[in-house]
């Protein structure tokens, strides 16, 4: 495995054969670059790629991380409805929500136990579950 952040951009878009443009690259090295899986908002990585130097839009950052997530690379992790958290961490896993920092970070996923969930309704499946724990300081 490489250790050259943009190198390991690269071969993350390759492996699911998306086109290596220099914003997908740059945008992937601060994803995954070091090896660690990340929660990201679209603003967060935003900031980061102007921190950087990297001339991207946040239309640009919004439309990639779209394409990053129907390409299997990112999930989505929506928290009230309105904000979304991206995670490069694909498998299933259910989050801890800080609300006083307003941050996603992964819960210990062998301390969760579903044990039944309600039939889905006439017509439709279920297509996944979203567990979101929100904590606050105490």
């Amino acid at each position: 495995m490489t250790s050259d952040p943009i190198q390991r951009g690269s071969d993350w878009l390759s492996r699911a054969g998306l086109r290596p443009t220099r914003q997908r690259v740059a945008l992937a090295a601060l994803l995954v670059g070091d090896g660690k899986h990340r929660h990201v908002t679209a603003e967060s990585l935003y900031a980061a790629a102007q921190a950087e130097g990297e001339g991207v839009s946040l239309a640009t950052v919004y439309n990639t991380l779209r394409a990053f997530c129907d390409a299997g690379l990112i999930q989505e992790v929506t928290v009230d409805g309105s904000r979304s958290y991206f995670d490069t961490n694909t498998r299933d896993h259910p989050h801890f929500f800080w609300e006083d920092e307003g941050h996603l970070t992964d819960a210990p996923s062998e301390d969760l136990v579903i044990s039944k969930l309600p039939s889905a309704p006439d017509g439709a499946e279920i297509a996944s579950v979203d567990v979101v724990i929100r904590l606050r300081r105490k």
